[in-house]
């Protein structure tokens, strides 16, 4: 089972100098919350800050080791006033902007 500092790991070889925050949204090992802090995504658009992580996870997603993904990728001033960032795929809100993965064998 994936734990949260094994994704901290993992995101930290992607974005070495960033402050990384990994939940556990159920539980279960595969289903994540991580926000990543870094003041490299100074002027840098939302999706490109989060495609090198998420290109790092596709084969953990691939092998089912990891389902859903929700990254939140934040300067230091956005994450000042950010407040909570965790979103959960099967919870109640509609904004998503992470990756879930629907396997027809965990339906």
């Amino acid at each position: 089972m994936v734990t949260e500092q094994w994704m901290v790991e993992e995101v930290r070889k992607i974005v070495p100098d960033a402050e990384i925050e990994a939940s556990d949204l159920h539980g279960s090992g595969d289903h994540f919350h991580v926000r990543v802090v870094s003041a490299a995504y100074e002027g840098v658009r939302p999706l490109q800050r989060q495609r090198p992580i998420l290109n790092h996870f596709k084969p953990f997603i691939a092998q089912n080791i990891v389902h859903a993904l929700d990254l939140k990728c934040m300067t230091p001033e956005q994450a000042g006033g950010s407040g909570d960032t965790a979103f959960d795929p099967h919870g109640e809100e509609v904004e998503f902007f992470g990756v879930h993965i629907r396997r027809p064998d965990k339906e």
